[in-house]
């Protein structure tokens, strides 16, 4: 069941997101449907995790944005330890 919500904003501002919105190829009330769930969702991932099930959720939103592979571990240790090394050595 769909629900109508009704806001008032002035004509600028109805400007501006009509212009936004047609920008993104979306109609003013997709675009408004948007930006609300997105501030949902940032608002939601701020909060702390209250059981393990949106732990999981969390980690599998992270994994879903990034395709980019893990390092090798090995290789960003001897990073670190040259790093270390050469931060004690120009002291």
């Amino acid at each position: 069941m769909n629900h109508r919500i009704h806001f008032l904003v002035t004509g600028e501002d109805k400007a501006r997101y009509e212009s936004q919105a047609a920008a993104e190829g979306l109609s003013l009330g997709a675009w408004l449907r948007e930006a609300a769930e997105h501030r949902y969702l940032d608002r939601r991932a701020r909060a702390p995790f209250r059981d393990a099930a949106e732990l999981d959720e969390f980690f599998a939103r992270c994994e879903s944005r990034d395709d980019r592979p893990e390092p090798d571990w090995e290789d960003q240790r001897r990073w670190i330890e040259a790093s270390k090394l050469s931060g004690v050595a120009g002291s």
